[in-house]
């Protein structure tokens, strides 16, 4: 088909208008853009940084911090509100605040107590986790990837860890994100780490205890008040550092054990549950001659003076801790009565403390066990299959010097949403677990084993105490032949008013008098200046 000229021209000037017009559209959509990106840039937003991890608090029993005890600084710094260089003297880390400064972002850092709040530096006092010499670290336990994974860390992680708001400062910012200047910035200071766990302990009395016991290489000390039964301090030898957890599972003297929990023979502390039943059954009064051995069924046991005590009764018995008295005292016992006379003063039950934190039932041994004869005379002087905790020990100690009444021992006292007041506080519970004037014989022959004894070495002149020493064999051997023993002593102060009931253990330690008793006697000592 042919076209005319004419029609050609008219296609032509049609395809030029369409383009023209295509054009002067697209101009016109750029134009619109521009001018709307203008009010968009300077719409405000808000832009927040958080300074300082805020977690709960594990409090003593006088509502101290035992952890986030020490605070250090935090700053949130805006880089183009501040003079680099004069910012930099505030810094505790300088290469890496010159790092993040360079970036140009807001960033936290560390800063020293010279740095000056400005528009563009907020300065925080956030809480330490653990001081450099952390008290009670076995009862706190220790963090794995910010979760409780030891002691009361591990027991009460929700409530110390139960998403508390941190530290923040918000500023406005423009549409492309710029931090606008001149604009108030609002800033939020968390108080919400007061929240926390309330314990039983009391650190000044922990703190004594950790101090009296640092050249023990292993073994365990602990305090408890004698009427309540709240345990005041509960210190496990060697310590360990959190930050040094390898370091702490290739000791061989396994320092993440805590030994106020674990049995050990106990040895010549368990004369007094012997007493105690004797004096029940009326026997309080026997006279027994001590030749320096005794014969049990073919089997000579040995008083630890070979040539023997002599004539004496049951005070001087205990105050000489003489094992041939109290095995020629067992013959007289009903073995039922005297196995439950251990058994109601906690020996063979586990001390629930909290979830994770148990003491051992240890072993007390079965009326099958103590009728052969032997064991029996073991038992007596609590050697053979006998053991039990710190912890149980203090117990018993609790009950003589509470006029029988032994208290069910407590390391929660409660939680708090303050630090101020303390909320879900049980109140103390107790059982009778022998009478009055059983346990006020008991707390006589204990004063006497340290009074009448020239030999004590838990004596003191600061005042007047009880206790009793244990050297308990353990049947194992060292590398020269000689039997490695434990060293114990259990007592309570002041004598005539017992307010505190403490247990040393050293584990291997050799003999109480020579080992634990020292150690007691520095602890009574100590504690005695706390009230004055």
């Amino acid at each position: 088909m042919v076209r005319k000229r004419g029609e050609h021209g008219v296609i032509v000037l049609t395809a030029i208008f369409f383009l023209c017009f295509t054009l002067l559209g697209l101009n016109f959509f750029r134009l619109a853009m521009e001018q709307k990106a203008v009010p968009s840039a300077l719409q405000s937003h808000t832009y927040t940084i958080e300074a300082g991890r805020c977690q709960g608090t594990i409090y003593d029993t006088k509502m101290r911090p035992l952890t986030n005890a020490e605070t250090h600084l935090e700053a949130v710094a805006v880089p183009s509100m501040l003079d680099r260089e004069i910012t930099a003297g505030y810094a505790v880390d300088r290469e890496e605040f010159y790092e993040q400064f360079d970036d140009g972002l807001p960033f936290v850092f560390e800063c020293n107590d010279k740095a000056i709040e400005s528009e563009g530096l907020t300065i925080f006092e956030v809480p330490v986790r653990y001081s450099k010499r952390q008290p009670a670290r076995h009862i706190i336990g220790y963090l794995s990837d910010n979760e409780g994974a030891d002691g009361i860390e591990y027991a009460y992680d929700k409530i110390l860890r139960n998403f508390f708001p941190n530290n923040s400062v918000s500023y406005y910012t423009d549409g492309f994100g710029h931090i606008l200047s001149g604009d108030t910035k609002n800033v939020f200071r968390t108080s919400s780490y007061k929240t926390g766990v309330v314990l039983t302990i009391d650190k000044d009395i922990q703190k004594i205890c950790e101090e009296c016991g640092k050249g023990i290489n292993k073994g365990a000390i602990v305090c408890a008040d004698v009427k309540s039964g709240d345990i005041l301090a509960m210190a496990s030898f060697p310590d360990y550092s959190p930050d040094k957890l390898d370091e702490a599972m290739n000791d061989n003297r396994c320092p993440l054990i805590d030994r106020a929990l674990y049995s050990y023979s106990v040895g010549s502390v368990f004369k007094l549950i012997t007493a105690a039943a004797a004096l029940e059954e009326g026997y309080g009064d026997l006279v027994c001659t001590c030749t320096g051995n005794v014969d049990v069924d073919g089997r000579i046991f040995n008083c630890h003076k070979l040539d023997g005590h002599g004539l004496q009764n049951m005070e001087e018995a205990m105050t000489n801790s003489c094992n041939t008295y109290f095995i020629e005292l067992s013959h007289f016992l009903d073995l039922e009565k005297q196995r439950d006379m251990a058994y109601s003063l906690g020996f063979g039950r586990e001390n629930y403390l909290c979830a994770g934190i148990t003491g051992s039932a240890g072993v007390l041994p079965t009326e099958k066990d103590l009728l052969i004869p032997a064991e029996r005379a073991n038992f007596a002087f609590g050697q053979g299959k006998l053991s039990a905790t710190p912890l149980q020990i203090t117990q018993l100690t609790c009950a003589i010097a509470n006029k029988g009444r032994k208290p069910v021992l407590r390391l929660i006292k409660g939680v708090t949403a303050d630090g101020e007041a303390v909320g879900n506080e049980k109140q103390p519970q107790y059982s009778q677990a022998m009478n009055e004037e059983t346990a006020e014989n008991l707390r006589k022959m204990m004063i006497s084993a340290v009074r009448d004894n020239e030999n004590s070495k838990a004596r003191t002149k600061k005042m007047s105490v009880g206790a009793k020493t244990s050297t308990a064999q353990t049947g194992k051997f060292n590398d020269s032949g000689e039997e490695l023993c434990h060293a114990w002593i259990t007592g309570f102060f002041p004598a005539r008013q017992p307010k505190y009931a403490v247990t040393v253990l050293i584990e291997d330690g050799g003999y109480g008098n020579d080992a634990a008793a020292p150690v007691f006697r520095r602890i009574a000592e100590r504690m005695s200046e706390l009230d004055t």
